[in-house]
């Protein structure tokens, strides 16, 4: 597995399929606490016709390091592994606080981003009264509780409690500090009033029974893209891994879609 050394961290990443397809390589970006392994279903789909690339975050699954304090700093990192890689133009496909980094992308470096995918994400996180005092509270728990609360709620009910608890395993073992650190950044993740910057095709996909990032957020972020395309599936904030095959057909039918013309 290839690794490379970025700002006091080894970013552990994959990057497969041809490079001569013609086509801007994919860039899978994982949410929190998660590992590049939530795109097993799309990188084994899109790997024979054309070249995708993941990686764990810093501090996520098999990377090291910490440091990781705002959102922009996911962001420089990939940004570091695709000039190593020698990646031009790309596909940013994001996860939740994966997708929060590919708006950062987007709006950081417009001339590299061709689409644009955002996966359960929003543009600001936005709490009721009642939702924020829980949030909060939650965070007064032992780490290992905090950890397996947020991502049990992840799933739509009836998800097999099996997987979950292999989720809920996986996530504990993601180091407190990075944890702690990145969901104070998502806390903090505000770029709503610039969506309008963003002028490449998006595809927004969310899972309807999400309620760690509710899907009205994801539309209240659409209504101010130029060129956004909507889809809703019967699913949780997890969608990656409760309905892959779902979420893979969605962003087939995207990326074969013919630009606009202008």
């Amino acid at each position: 597995m290839p690794q490379l050394a970025v700002d006091g961290a080894e970013l552990t990443y994959d990057d497969e399929g041809p490079r001569d397809a013609g086509t801007a390589p994919l860039v899978f970006l994982h949410g929190w606490t998660a590992d590049r392994h939530r795109w097993d279903h799309q990188m084994a789909h899109f790997a024979p016709h054309r070249r995708v690339i993941r990686l764990d975050l810093r501090g996520h699954g098999e990377s090291s390091g910490t440091g990781a304090r705002t959102i922009e700093d996911l962001a420089r990192d990939v940004i570091a592994l695709l000039d190593h890689l020698g990646v031009g133009r790309f596909v940013p496909v994001g996860h939740s606080m994966g997708g929060m980094t590919a708006q950062t992308l987007a709006l950081a470096h417009p001339g590299r981003v061709e689409r644009l995918v955002l996966v359960n994400s929003l543009g600001r996180m936005t709490y009721s009264r009642a939702r924020g005092l829980l949030m909060a509270a939650s965070t007064r728990v032992p780490f290992k509780l905090f950890v397996a609360a947020n991502i049990r709620r992840a799933f739509a009910p009836g998800h097999p409690r099996h997987e979950v608890r292999e989720y809920i395993r996986a996530s504990a073992a993601t180091p407190r500090e990075v944890v702690m650190t990145l969901y104070s950044a998502m806390r903090a993740f505000d770029v709503l009033d610039r969506a309008g910057e963003i002028r490449v095709p998006t595809l927004m996909v969310h899972g309807y029974h999400d309620i760690q990032l509710p899907v009205r957020q994801m539309l209240r972020l659409a209504k101010d893209y130029e060129d956004a395309e909507i889809r809703v599936l019967d699913a949780g904030h997890e969608l990656p891994v409760e309905k892959p095959a779902e979420l893979t057909a969605v962003l087939d039918r995207f990326l074969d879609r013919p630009p606009a013309r202008a």
